[in-house]
């Protein structure tokens, strides 16, 4: 069996005439990760992903999927992996059993195979009696987990997911990567673009892509550890009332609502505690609590954007 990479590319960019959408993206997944891709709308995830897929050629750069070359064998690749973008990839007009059955088609499943893909499909996605069912008419999560199985009816080897729990639900997500997971442990690699941080959690490497740009790459706790700052949880009556004040009050060094909280990043938790308390309370807010807290993947995702963006000021202002 062979131990190269999954996938593996070098100074990968994408133009779109003058406009930069992937900007020099280097990384390496091994075989069997669950590697995630985090980043905004319009970061340039989309747009890496249609390459890795051979969707759409690269600028510049070069790399490897599934063992092959991203510029010369792109159609290799399409036969080699899974995708399921966040669309879903699904016919609405179609029943159940017709989608299941165009993509097997698609992806040539040998006859002898199809039934048993199909049962699987059926049952993995709870819609075992409900083949006859009009795809249109599912709800969110069933949709999700048949268009997943519709993109590993041929078992490929890698499956690549761009951002397949946007517009579902809490639950339908939870048992959406519960299945990610299951695949994984199975051989299956999966290449995941998101935007949800707590989905962040479930990878086993992520990069955090911003302005096409990968800002950041490792294992979720390698990341939390790249902010030098402390992190204060602030729990304060009129919580976006205090967010405005603590942002020009030169006591933070940023500042973001966290749920109910706030979440403050500080050179110092015990002397910045005392001081934000008594700045809330001289604003007529009273603070309840204020506690030192681990950092969750938001707060290192906007801690390194707010970094690059500073840089990226400090480079204009030079030019």
């Amino acid at each position: 069996m062979s131990t190269d990479p999954a996938v593996e590319v070098r100074d990968l960019t994408r133009l779109f005439g003058d406009f930069v959408a992937v900007d020099r993206i280097s990384l390496t997944v091994e075989k069997g990760q669950v590697f995630g891709f985090l980043g905004p709308n319009g970061a340039g995830k989309s747009t890496t992903i249609r390459m890795l897929c051979g969707l759409l050629l690269p600028s510049s750069g070069e790399g490897r999927v599934a063992g092959f070359d991203v510029m010369t064998e792109s159609e290799t690749i399409k036969r080699h992996i899974g995708y399921m973008s966040q669309k879903f990839s699904l016919y609405d007009d179609l029943s159940v059993e017709e989608n299941i059955d165009f993509y097997t088609g698609i992806y040539n499943v040998p006859r002898d195979k199809r039934k048993a893909r199909k049962d699987w499909v059926l049952e993995m996605a709870g819609l075992t009696g409900k083949q006859s069912n009009l795809t249109g008419s599912l709800a969110g999560g069933w949709k999700q987990r048949l268009a997943l199985g519709c993109a590993v009816l041929h078992e490929p080897q890698i499956l690549f997911l761009d951002e397949p729990t946007s517009g579902v639900d809490p639950l339908s997500r939870r048992r959406f990567w519960d299945l990610i997971a299951q695949m994984s442990h199975r051989g299956t690699t999966v290449f995941v673009t998101t935007h949800y941080m707590e989905e962040a959690e479930y990878c086993d490497e992520l990069a955090l892509i911003y302005h096409g740009k990968m800002i950041a790459k490792g294992k979720p706790a390698e990341l939390k550890t790249l902010i030098p700052e402390d992190i204060l949880e602030i729990r304060v009556e009129r919580p976006f009332e205090a967010l405005e004040q603590l942002e020009g009050s030169g006591l933070v060094q940023g500042v973001a609502l966290f749920g109910g909280a706030l979440h403050a990043v500080v050179d110092d938790a015990a002397k910045a505690s005392a001081a934000i308390r008594d700045f809330l309370a001289e604003q007529g807010l009273a603070v309840e609590e204020i506690t030192p807290v681990v950092p969750s993947m938001e707060d290192v995702f906007v801690s390194l954007i707010e970094l690059e963006d500073r840089q990226r000021g400090e480079e204009e202002e030079k030019s």
